[in-house]
């Protein structure tokens, strides 16, 4: 291996590469390992830490660099590396650069908007999982739930999480757990979850119908894909990004021991209500048993406030019988004088009246000269169209009557 490594050197070194980075991660050491990727194949990449410290930027996977160093052969593995000794960015990926154009379009449609992010529940009834039956997010989660909330039940909805089929077979899963959740009503929130990877191995939660499906959910979404550093479409599509699916599993299954310090502070609380309203309820009581004194003294009181009543009630019907006496005293008085202005008026009306009919008394009308005609039936005459010759009249006048003949 050593004479392979010093045949590259000799030939080779140095090198000036440019490719992609994939697969990137930093050690405890400060030692940076990756691969640098274009159409035609790939190469494993070392930068050992005091060259990492001089770089102006941070490595990220889909991102395109052009790196120098030397070529040499891992002799533990056998593998081909590339030794970074220095790096520039060289523009970013394709991948990078399709996975930039696609969050650009569907955050125009909105997908991505805050106003759609929905609050996880305090206390979930249960809870779904999407991922892979093999995956390690899967046991990272379960054992996390299995920590936190032993008594929640889970139910898994399985699907690849990388590959061609990824993206179909992740939709079917999500389409699967929400017509359970829509025929049962029993899933709080739903776990869509991957270990980490390169860009290349996450690309299926970049899928568009992946995404998409992630906005269709009828219930909180948490998505825990990849490590701290990993971004994908579906963490700005769901309502709750996590950094990885452990912390998915944290976020919506508050720790056991939290719960019950809740509870008993809670119930501190209670108790502490509880007695104050008992310690009020009992200083009242003895409040009014105070007012209330003893039976006897209460009847005594009563008594006498009785007593008072009866005497005020004697007293006032007296009064009120000399005011009634008074005042029918005062009426007999008074009836005489009224009966006498009474019947004075009374004959002061009937001499008016009897004035008025004397003045209609035909028989003053006689004594100024006029005399009164009437036939023999009795009917006055005034008229000599109402007389013919012959005919008998009765006058009369003043002083008597005179009966006439019509020549």
């Amino acid at each position: 291996m050593r004479a392979i490594a010093d045949t590259l050197a000799s030939r080779f070194n140095p090198v000036a590469v440019q490719g992609e980075i994939s697969g990137f991660s930093r050690a405890a050491s400060g030692h940076c390992y990756f691969s640098l990727k274009d159409d035609s194949g790939q190469i494993r990449c070392a930068m050992f830490r005091r060259a990492a410290e001089q770089l102006g930027f941070q490595p990220q996977d889909g991102l395109l660099i052009e790196a120098r160093g030397r070529l040499d052969v891992y002799g533990a593995r056998g593998d081909l590396q590339l030794i970074v000794e220095s790096m520039r960015t060289a523009g970013q990926g394709g991948l990078f650069e399709e996975f930039l154009r696609l969050k650009a379009r569907l955050e125009a449609e909105g997908l991505f908007d805050p106003a759609r992010k929905r609050p996880l529940p305090g206390h979930p009834r249960s809870l779904a999982v999407v991922t892979s039956l093999g995956a390690a997010a899967l046991r990272d989660v379960a054992t996390a739930l299995a920590r936190r909330v032993p008594h929640l039940p889970v139910l898994l909805f399985p699907a690849s999480v990388q590959g061609a089929s990824a993206p179909t077979e992740l939709v079917a899963a999500l389409e699967a757990a929400y017509r359970w959740h829509l025929t049962r009503g029993d899933i709080d929130v739903l776990l869509l979850v991957r270990g980490g990877g390169a860009l290349e191995d996450l690309w299926a939660f970049n899928d568009e119908q992946v995404v998409r499906a992630v906005t269709r959910a009828p219930m909180p979404v948490i998505c825990g894909v990849g490590h701290e550093t990993d971004f994908s479409l579906c963490d700005f599509a769901a309502d709750v990004r996590a950094p990885t699916p452990t912390a998915a599993a944290e976020l919506c299954a508050p720790a056991r021991a939290q719960r019950l310090g809740e509870l008993a502070y809670l119930e501190e609380g209670m108790t502490a209500a509880v007695r104050d309203a008992l310690d009020r309820q009992g200083q009242r009581l003895d409040w009014l048993g105070q007012r209330m004194g003893r039976p006897s003294g209460r009847l005594h009181a009563a008594s006498g406030q009785l007593l008072e009543l009866q005497h005020r009630l004697q007293g006032g019907v007296h009064l009120e019988l000399q005011r009634r006496g008074a005042a029918l005293a005062a009426v007999g008085r008074d009836l005489p004088v009224r009966q006498e202005l009474l019947l004075t008026r009374r004959r002061q009306q009937l001499e008016q009246m009897a004035t008025a009919l004397d003045m209609l008394d035909p028989r003053l009308v006689l004594q100024r000269g006029y005399a009164l005609l009437t036939d023999g039936q009795g009917q006055v005459v005034s008229s000599t169209d109402q007389t013919r010759s012959g005919q008998e009249i009765h006058a009369s006048l003043s002083d008597g009557e005179l009966d006439l003949r019509v020549i």
